[in-house]
């Protein structure tokens, strides 16, 4: 049990708050009910804080849908445990707004149906949601989430996802990372006007964002893109291999999971296809560098992120991946522990604001969000959520596996905007 004398706020009391205690104490004289006690059918709380679904007087509720159980189940877990290790920093401080922060998890597998029925479940009940993944289930549930004002943060980049008041796509969107992605070919690989590229990538948002930014930069560059669209459940990618093969590519992307970029790079390295290849940053796990593809990957393989490597030497990264060690010590250490501590500092800080403002509903916790211009977590490059129709940067990391590192990948490249990236958001 925590027993932290809570911080005391720095926003000042006003009247209302005055009045809000005397409403309180008639009340509990009387024997009334109101929504007065801060209780999750909205109102002023007794310290004169607006609440609303999600916040009661002493806590404040979010939730995670995740995959515990499917394709993704590895990166689900990092994220749900980097997440509730912050909330736990966080209770230890005396917690946000004087409450207590609590995470409902519900496990999707990367199933959509059953993340609406989670969904379902857990809305009435959460003031907001640091932890969505899947690109498909984030569509599903986008009425539903702009209907409810529950400000959620995808663990998805699909630039689909934009334009949504009470989304937040955290970093680079997918096409912006493949621009990148194609930019790193031209100048470190020595590809030239002509040459053809593949692209193996999912079918649904994620693939189709991907392909729509390695088109484009392709175009831009003299380039040809060979696509090549697969299901997840598509693990053995020796047809595509043979494919690619055929067509004479001098590079591939692949914007898929990790099983299929280890049979991707796998198989072309075993069959003389010993080309470049680049993966979207959900492509990638450092389990990959314990498989027999692990020397290829290696030799092969670059990651473009809007996050740095977990090995990375930023401050924050570094005592971050300390605290997690500490506390998950037979846990692989990971991109999803950096995006899910990430997007919950900046949930924090999002709630933190609100309550300076004097409210925690949900509109009040959107409000404060879109008015973070320069939010900076340490943790990366600095983002910009008040434009709600473009990405919150557009600077991208190129990181390069290494089975000595911390989470099995370093850092290639620092973060930065690709030639064009700003000319290709304009025309979009």
């Amino acid at each position: 049990m925590n027993t932290t004398t809570p911080r005391p706020r720095t926003r000042r009391r006003t009247s209302g708050t005055v009045l809000a205690g005397a409403l309180a104490l008639l009340l509990a004289v009387c024997g009334c009910s109101s929504k007065a006690d801060g209780g999750d059918q909205g109102g002023d709380a007794a310290d004169g804080v607006r609440t609303g679904p999600g916040v009661s007087a002493d806590t404040i509720r979010l939730g995670a849908l995740t995959d515990l159980t499917g394709p993704y189940a590895t990166l689900g877990k990092s994220i749900v445990q980097a997440q509730q290790m912050w909330a736990d920093e966080v209770n230890a401080k005396g917690g946000i707004c004087d409450r207590k922060i609590e995470i409902v998890v519900k496990d999707h597998g990367y199933d959509v149906q059953k993340a609406v029925t989670a969904y379902a479940d857990i809305s009435a009940d959460i003031v907001a949601m640091p932890q969505v993944i899947g690109s498909p289930v984030v569509s599903a549930l986008l009425d539903d989430i702009e209907r409810d004002k529950v400000l959620t943060f995808p663990q998805a980049w699909a630039a689909s996802l934009l334009g949504k008041d009470s989304v937040q796509v955290i970093g680079t969107t997918y096409d912006i990372d493949m621009i990148a992605a194609v930019d790193f070919l031209t100048r470190t690989k020595g590809l030239k006007k002509g040459d053809r590229i593949g692209h193996v990538y999912f079918e649904g948002d994620y693939g189709a964002n991907a392909l729509e930014g390695s088109t484009w930069a392709a175009k831009k560059a003299g380039l040809t893109v060979v696509g090549q669209k697969i299901q997840a459940t598509d693990t053995d990618l020796s047809a595509q291999v043979s494919a690619l093969r055929k067509e004479g590519v001098k590079a591939v992307l692949i914007s898929a999971g990790p099983a299929q970029t280890a049979s991707l790079v796998g198989v072309a390295a075993s069959r003389g296809l010993r080309v470049p290849v680049v993966s979207s940053a959900p492509g990638f796990a450092p389990q990959l560098m314990k498989t027999p593809a692990a020397p290829a990957l290696a030799k092969l393989l670059h990651i473009v992120s809007a996050a740095p490597a977990v090995s990375s030497d930023l401050p924050g990264v570094q005592r971050m991946v300390k605290e997690y060690r500490k506390r998950y010590p037979d846990s692989p250490v990971d991109s999803g522990v950096l995006s899910g501590y990430n997007a919950a500092q900046l949930m924090g800080a999002d709630l933190e604001k609100a309550c300076e403002q004097g409210g925690l509903s949900r509109e009040d916790v959107v409000k404060a969000h879109r008015s973070q211009k320069n939010a900076d977590t340490g943790l990366g490059t600095p983002q910009d959520f008040s434009d709600v129709d473009r990405p919150a940067s557009v600077e991208t990391y190129v990181l390069k596996p290494d089975a000595k590192a911390v989470g099995a990948v370093v850092n290639a490249e620092d973060a930065h905007a690709a030639p064009g990236v700003q000319e290709y958001l304009s025309a979009r």
